[in-house]
């Protein structure tokens, strides 16, 4: 799945869980899971449930279920049967499963030619049932069948079985149904072993009206006309995967279809108004899913693969096996409406969800504990792909702001290890982070510039062959990463085809980790897994000795929480007079490596391909400081990045003063490429944006100022158009958004000039897309000007201009507006609730709202929880995106008031509740401490404040 945002509500319906007891005695035999036998919680009908884990027990398990379902698209129901074929893996005299919110009519035991009613008892906490027989019981070895009748309500979130609108073009409500079943929602649609390693085949028939069409993971076989005029639909049994991988949409979608060179169909489903916009993601579906295939050298098992846009949709996209489902903005594209940004968008989403075709569908975590098997790798593949088959994206120059974002909450206490120990729904939900995501990604980039690209390729396609169908866990990746050179049964020689194994050169002296004794994979990235967070390596250069320290980089001030860690760091290097990057493995707390000759400077972890940061000591930095103001160029535009970012967030752990961090900032008049511009602007910008929620607009205009001089160079140079590269482009569009909002005048006007002419040409000028938002932004500023894009907003097909429009909507100064935006979008009726996430983040940027947004989020508090759910990484976002900007005791008090004040069921201990206290507290200490030396260092460049506090881009 796509981050970032997901899922469901704490509270319980009654009929919520299925977990399927079958037998007269209440006991359950299963050793395995170790429970406690003195303590069985209480059904719903209050007799005595005989499973006492939140985990479901390991005595049956699934082969096939035999699914059919039936939505009422006018009703907004569904009814449905499971037949569910079950081997006994140990005497039993229960069967549990899942369900939850579901209405179970009937139920019974198959066996033998004999059915058997069975009884139903509900534990909605563990959202389980359990079946109970009076007169049959479960062998070992033994094979049954479990038939389960069925109904619900469709739901009103984005999760589960759930019901999805458009309004056509002429102006009717049409409606349609499509599943999201990740992490633990299948339940919520059919009775189920609902855990990731209950694999299984699926036969799923779905019954549905002459005006639309049902898709589902596989191909339909074959279309039966009942006697009621319905149509029913049968598809081809599936391969063997896990349950919140199925899928099913009943709609009126139109589509576009292409053949793969490897035979398979592609096609592209979206409402019938916006087909027109398929054809992009259609060759770009083509294409990816050719490379996945020609890379990993194991064929795609399906036969065709269906891309659905749906139009509400909460998280990025989903990797239903077979059918993968998307945002309309994550995957319509039109050559004249969407950017840049877009382009590059939609092409590493669609990326993303076709690897985990094989990572995560074809191989899949044993447990959600290591999601980052799944999520971490797709993550990392999109960018892999993007960078082979579509090199004029320039995708690598995006991969490191990644890694940025993880540290940003892995550097506090209430981060958690990538690989991190969950149980209940909520506890996965939350696993759905930038941790798993993008700290992932970026520990398997560095094992890969460890290991060499090719070993590392080597690796992960005899880890996908070794477990295709299974289920894994962190052990399993890290064997398949060692030794990659040696036979393997399962690889029939293949490996060697590319001459990598066969033509190993030996490595040079200063590559120490090659050495035999350092090759233990798993020992290495067992410390970058199973512990939170990441160091901060400390350098020395005394002569041509250089010495070495490591030390857990943590925000706050309890320095316990930094002793006890310890990680093998995969160290580079480059120096002033060698340009070949240089290997050390830094296996100890300290440790001292020699040059072959003194240096004027030295720059670790080159290109930032290492999860940590760097700190020079003994005038290190000032001479890094130095040779950027002379010649910058001498470092990648990576390395200037991470030099930028490690240095501020050096800073704010006290190891740096402030002024050293705003002197490094200098050089940034001459950078002209996006990754440490867009670094500058990431540290520099939240300087002012502090400030702004503290009402201190003397510093905070003297702050945008600076910003502005800094940039101004290149800001005047970008023309109001859509030429250049891809990254040209989304520099181009980044940096006149930002002028503009900063109140810098000739953006301003410019921007307001084009504002006028489509004003007048009622929309249909055409504006390049790369520079609308800035048009927008400016032409939102009027009560007319909002009110007219509001109106444009309401009649555009096109996800891109919607987007843009929507943002401009919510950073304008106009307060009324604001506080309309706020409430239509929890209503979802002009904008789409999938949308409320980012509104009300945007409204809580803006200087005369961040109010509005904190006092909505209150208020609405109960209501978003429902529509969202507890843990969900929309949620999160909500959480961290409306507070994280707060510096002030006054704020810290109000915001702890209110989240101490939760119950369990209404959010009290979520991670994310944590994080943002934790920003609070760390953005307070921040200013305490280094808000005296910014002002006297501004002061000391003269800088003149900007005049106009505008909006809060």
């Amino acid at each position: 799945m796509l981050p970032r945002w997901s899922l469901v509500s704490g509270r319980t319906v009654l009929g919520l869980s299925i977990q399927i007891l079958l037998l007269a005695p209440l006991t359950l035999s299963d050793t395995s899971e170790g429970r406690d036998t003195t303590s069985f919680p209480v059904a719903t009908n209050g007799q005595r449930f005989p499973w006492n884990k939140m985990r479901l027990p390991k005595t049956v398990t699934p082969l096939h279920y035999d699914l059919l379902v039936h939505p009422n698209l006018t009703s907004l129901d569904f009814h449905g049967m499971v037949e569910i074929q079950l081997e006994v893996v140990q005497d039993t005299s229960a069967v549990i499963l899942h369900s939850k919110g579901l209405q179970i009519s009937e139920a019974a035991l198959l066996e033998s030619g004999t059915i058997h009613p069975l009884r139903v008892l509900h534990l909605p906490a563990f959202e389980q049932v359990a079946l109970l027989s009076d007169d049959i019981a479960l062998a070992k070895g033994g094979q049954y069948a479990v038939r389960l009748d069925f109904s619900a309500n469709l739901s009103d979130s984005f999760h589960g079985f759930y019901k999805s609108t458009y309004r056509s073009r002429d102006g009717e409500v049409r409606v349609l149904a499509s599943t999201h079943f990740e992490p633990t929602h299948a339940r919520t649609a059919f009775p189920c072993f609902d855990e990731p390693a209950f694999k299984a085949n699926f036969t799923i028939r779905v019954r549905r009206e002459t005006k639309h069409i049902a898709l589902s993971n596989m191909p339909k076989v074959k279309t039966v006309e009942l006697a009621s005029g319905l149509l029913e639909d049968h598809f081809d049994v599936s391969v063997k995967m896990s349950t919140y991988l199925v899928a099913f949409i009943v709609s009126d979608f139109l589509s576009v279809s292409k053949t793969t060179q490897h035979g398979v169909k592609i096609s592209v489903y979206a409402v019938p108004e916006k087909i027109d916009q398929a054809e992009f993601a259609l060759n770009a579906a083509v294409k990816l899913l050719d490379f996945y295939d020609d890379y990993f050298g194991i064929p795609y098992p399906l036969p065709k693969q269906d891309l659905a846009a749906i139009p509400d949709f909460q998280s990025g996209a989903m990797e239903n096996w077979g059918l993968t489902t998307y945002r309309e903005a994550g995957l319509l594209f039109n050559p004249e409406k969407s950017s840049a940004s877009d382009k590059l968008g939609i092409t590493k989403v669609i990326a993303h969800e076709l690897a985990h075709q094989w990572f995560g569908n074809l191989v899949t975590m044993e447990w959600w504990n290591d999601l980052w098997l799944n999520e971490g790798f797709a993550k990392f593949m999109e960018f892999v792909s993007v960078g082979i088959t579509y090199p004029e994206l320039q995708v690598e120059d995006h991969f490191l702001e990644k890694c940025f974002e993880a540290m940003e909450v892995d550097a506090l206490s209430s981060s958690h290890p990538v690989s991190s120990p969950v149980e209940d729904p909520a506890e996965i939900r939350e696993m759905f982070d930038d941790v798993s995501y993008d700290k992932g990604a970026c520990i398997l980039n560095m094992l890969r510039d460890f290991l060499t690209p090719e070993a590392f390729k080597v690796g992960i396609i005899r880890y996908l062959r070794r477990h295709s169908y299974r289920n894994t866990v962190n052990t399993d990746l890290w064997e398949s990463l060692t030794n990659t050179c040696e036979s393997d049964e399962l690889e029939e020689g293949r490996l060697r085809g590319d001459g990598f194994c066969s033509g190993r050169k030996p490595q040079s002296a200063a590559s120490k980790w090659y050495m035999e004794d350092d090759l233990d994979v798993r020992a290495m990235m067992d410390t970058w897994t199973l512990q939170e967070g990441f160091p901060t390596v400390t350098v020395e250069v005394r002569g041509r000795e250089v010495r070495l320290s490591q030390e857990r980089y943590l925000k706050g001030e309890d320095s316990s929480q930094t002793s006890g860690f310890l990680w093998q760091v995969p160290l580079t290097y480059i120096t002033s007079r060698s340009s070949t990057i240089h290997r050390f493995l830094l296996k100890t707390k300290t440790d001292v490596l020699y040059l072959p000759e003194e240096v004027d400077w030295i720059k670790f972890n080159v290109d930032m391909s290492g999860y940590y940061i760097v700190h020079y000591e003994a005038g290190g930095w000032d001479a890094l400081i130095a040779l950027l103001r002379h010649n910058h160029t001498a470092l990648s535009s990576n390395d200037r990045a991470s030099l930028i970012n490690n240095i501020f967030q050096l800073v704010s752990i006290g190891k740096v003063p402030l002024s050293k961090a705003l002197d490094l900032s200098l050089y940034l008049s001459r950078e002209t490429e996006i990754m440490p511009v867009m670094q500058g602007l990431g540290e520099l910008v939240p300087l002012y944006k502090l400030m702004e929620k503290r009402d201190m607009q003397d510093v905070e205009n003297q702050m945008k100022g600076y910003i502005v001089r800094l940039f101004r160079g290149l800001i005047d140079h970008q023309s109001w158009s859509d030429d250049g590269s891809l990254s040209q482009r989304m520099l181009r569009s980044t940096l006149l958004l930002f002028a503009c909002v900063c109140g810098y005048q000739p953006c301003v006007h410019a921007a307001g000039e084009l504002f006028r002419k489509w004003r007048e040409s009622d929309g249909n000028m055409s504006l390049p897309s790369d520079v609308s938002l800035a048009v927008y932004a400016v032409g939102a500023r009027t009560p007319e000007g909002w009110d007219f894009l509001l109106e444009k907003y309401r009649h555009s097909l096109y996800s891109s201009m919607k987007r843009q429009i929507k943002v401009a909507l919510s950073i304008t100064p106009l307060t009324d507006k604001l506080q309309w935006i706020l409430e239509q979008s929890l209503e979802g009726g002009v904008l789409k609730t999938q949308d409320l996430p980012n509104v009300l983040i945007q409204v809580s940027r803006n200087p005369k709202a961040y109010r509005l947004g904190w006092d909505f989020l209150r208020a609405n508090w109960n209501r978003l929880v429902k529509k969202f759910d507890l843990g969900s990484p929309s949620l999160a976002q909500m959480v961290t995106g409306v507070t994280n900007k707060y510096s002030t005791r006054e704020m810290l008090e109000e915001v702890q008031l209110f989240f101490g004040s939760l119950t369990k069921e209404t959010g009290a201990g979520l991670r994310c509740i944590q994080q943002a206290v934790e920003s609070i507290e760390e953005n307070i200490r921040w200013m305490d401490k280094n808000l005296p030396q910014l002002k006297a260092w501004l002061d000391r460049q003269g800088t003149p404040g900007q005049s106009s506090r505008t909006t809060g881009a």
